[in-house]
């Protein structure tokens, strides 16, 4: 089948452009771009609205294996089809994680039949447990693409240098948590004068900045290929700064949810607000904002975390963190383009181009030869954010009735479309 988009505003995160094209799809690759549509193809009237290459969403929560009333590779993939996310990165923190070549092999099986990509990453010790080095060749010949024990921080240093020397030799990237455990154990909040009144157990920014500070010396040491998955504050950011200044292969993301949200968004103990790291101040918030414009953070993602309501039905210091995203990643991230703060084609850079590219993947692109993982989406479309109506099993958003812009009308993985008009859900059961 060829396809033909036409009077679209094409996003193009290589150039940083985004201005009116159209594109041509054939045998599930970009075969032009600009040009009248070629006989016989299908033609698609975007009707001036975005044509951007799908989201690569890097550090998705999956509960398959142990955790599947939450979600499931289906619901997962059904949520991202309708999120714009074309590929999605998924973390180890399974039930069991993702540890041996064995369980890479169950996932990666389960994910086969999946509307969308799906591609995982393996745990970088065994069981998580920060003790023993996993067997990363063997992981990265079965199709890991990265190595991490996500927020189980690796608190032994030696066994961490080893870790990154072993990576180094293999030239696989190691994702890190920058944390410093002891200060951040226990956490719900960042440290300040709102969680003194709220009450709520807190950690300083400070300890963010001594685990990136110490992640980076061992960078520095071993040569490693490394990826900071959540930078959140403003004392973070000249580190980073320090680090690429000295020639180290190193990339930052932060979650879209510190990036629009920050402490206040709290309110009265609302736990889908209750996240790790904690929501932080405005002024973090902003420098973030800061930081994803001018490219000192390379990545945004929506850092999916799905959790049943029994988990959230808690007290907020003990309700269970995180919230999903893979739903809400684009209409929030459409918040930092109308108020100024990132450009359309930049935003683009963070959530398809440079997770791409970082993990080798060939997604994230608008140029011929590559991929057709195609999103079209109108910017300015309102609606009110029910979270009842999201795909994923677990609904603990924090944008529940919030006021948002940004819906999708279609989305396309390989050329194929699996979101939009006479696109039905059961067809991917």
């Amino acid at each position: 089948m060829i396809l033909h988009f036409q009077n679209a505003r094409l996003v193009d995160p290589e150039a940083l452009t985004d201005e009116p094209g159209s594109l041509t799809v054939q045998d599930g690759v970009i075969a032009a771009l600009d040009g009248d549509a070629p006989e016989g193809a299908t033609v698609i009237d975007c009707g001036g609205k975005y044509l951007a290459p799908g989201i690569v969403d890097w550090g998705v929560k999956i509960g398959e294996p142990g955790e599947r009333h939450r979600e499931s590779m289906k619901s997962a993939a059904l949520a991202a089809a309708a999120g714009g996310v074309t590929t999605i990165v998924a973390r180890p923190d399974t039930l069991p994680p993702i540890d041996t070549p064995e369980s890479l092999e169950f996932v990666t099986r389960r994910a086969a039949d999946a509307p969308v990509r799906i591609r995982h990453q393996a745990a970088l010790t065994r069981g998580r447990e920060g003790r023993e080095m996993v067997e990363m060749g063997f992981l990265r010949d079965a199709g890991a693409v990265a190595f991490t024990d996500g927020v189980r921080v690796v608190e032994n240093t030696r066994l961490l240098s080893r870790c990154m020397t072993y990576a180094r030799g293999l030239g696989a990237l190691i994702v890190g948590h920058p944390q410093e455990p002891g200060l951040s154990r226990g956490a719900a909040a960042t440290k300040g004068k709102f969680a003194s009144l709220y009450g709520i157990p807190d950690v300083s920014p400070l300890a963010e900045r001594m685990g990136l500070e110490r992640d980076l010396a061992l960078v520095e040491a071993t040569g490693v290929r490394w990826h900071a998955d959540q930078i959140t504050t403003a004392q973070a950011l000249p580190v980073l700064d320090r680090a690429r200044a000295a020639g180290l292969d190193v990339t930052a993301g932060t979650s879209i949810h510190h990036l629009t949200l920050n402490e206040f968004d709290v309110g009265d103990y609302r736990t889908f607000f209750r996240l790790t790291p904690p929501l932080r101040s405005e002024d973090d918030r902003l420098a973030l904002v800061e930081a994803v414009a001018d490219g000192t953070i390379d990545v945004i993602g929506s850092f999916h975390t799905p959790q049943d309501e029994e988990a959230k039905r808690l007290p907020f210091e003990m309700a269970a963190p995180g919230a999903v995203g893979l739903e809400t990643l684009l209409p929030a991230a459409m918040r930092l383009y109308h108020q100024g703060g990132v450009p359309m084609a930049r935003l683009w850079r963070a959530m398809s181009l440079n997770p791409a590219e970082r993990l080798g993947l060939p997604a994230g692109r608008l140029s011929v030869g590559a991929p057709a993982d195609l999103v079209l989406f109108d910017p300015n479309a309102p609606f009110v954010l029910d979270r009842f109506a999201l795909r994923s099993k677990s609904k603990n958003t924090p944008f529940d009735g919030a006021r948002m812009e940004g819906r999708i009308i279609g989305t396309w993985v390989g050329g194929r479309r699996v979101f939009g008009e006479a696109v039905n859900d059961e067809a991917f059961a």
